[in-house]
């Protein structure tokens, strides 16, 4: 049996763990090239480790260290990757950066890198890997349910930079059109990672009373709906906000 994705080559950055790492290992299993980027020189060893699993010794996965933050970065890991490989055919924007603080005492600081990795990396990202994908190209990012809805506090850096992904998203699918190339958004709610920490808190517990499915997702039904819209078949879906949120911003 040959998969969805055989033969093609796909860049999921922040790909060592949690949503990342299951859209990794979910384009893997349907026969793609992945490649995947870790931040910190201190998850290197995870990032490796995962690159070996999905086959790194035989030229089927690879990882790579990427600050999303750098733009200049985000530009030459995509072309490093056209040029390592011959192809480019998916680009998964996933690599985030949050903050729990309230709006009033944000710093400036964390805003801009937060809008360094969640709005300028997704959309140079874009522009690089266009330039290097022929017909049937899928532009992906990750967002949040909370750039459509947010119902605590706290929020206000995180959801402010993945609205803008909305609008990138919906202007984008026109630009590329021509070229057969898709973008679409998928925006998880709540979800089994370590950025939503505890599991059983008050916190998530209060997260879950807004959804019409009262439980969390697994980093893998994430996965599964990036990995359809990233098919040949889904060449009609373009400019689409995804939500896989149990029914959050229902």
């Amino acid at each position: 049996m040959t998969g969805k994705q055989d033969g093609r080559v796909a860049l999921i950055t922040g790909g060592n763990r949690g949503i990342g790492a299951a859209i990794a290992r979910r384009l893997s299993s349907e026969g793609a090239i992945v490649v995947i980027t870790h931040a910190r020189a201190e998850s290197a060893g995870q990032a490796k480790d995962l690159a070996e699993e999905l086959g790194a010794s035989e030229g089927r996965a690879l990882a790579l260290q990427l600050d999303s933050a750098d733009a200049e970065a985000v530009v030459a890991t995509i072309d490093k990757v056209a040029e390592t490989f011959g192809r480019f055919d998916i680009l998964v924007s996933n690599a985030p950066v949050g903050d729990q603080s309230l709006a009033k005492d944000v710093d400036l600081e964390v805003l801009e890198r937060a809008m360094a990795v969640n709005i300028r990396a997704p959309f140079v990202g874009a522009q690089a890997a266009a330039r290097q994908m022929t017909k049937g190209g899928r532009i992906i990012s990750i967002g949040t349910t909370n750039a459509v809805r947010v119902p605590r506090k706290c929020r206000s850096v995180y959801a402010t930079t993945k609205a803008a992904l909305v609008g990138m998203t919906k202007a984008m699918a026109h630009d590329y059109a021509e070229d057969g190339i898709t973008v679409n958004l998928v925006n998880p709610g709540p979800t089994k990672t370590n950025m939503l920490g505890d599991y059983d808190s008050p916190r998530v517990k209060q997260m879950l009373t807004f959804c019409a499915i009262k439980e969390l997702a697994e980093p893998e039904d994430i996965a599964g709906m990036v990995e359809f819209v990233a098919r040949e078949e889904a060449w009609f879906i373009t400019g689409s906000v995804i939500a896989v949120d149990g029914g959050y911003t229902a």
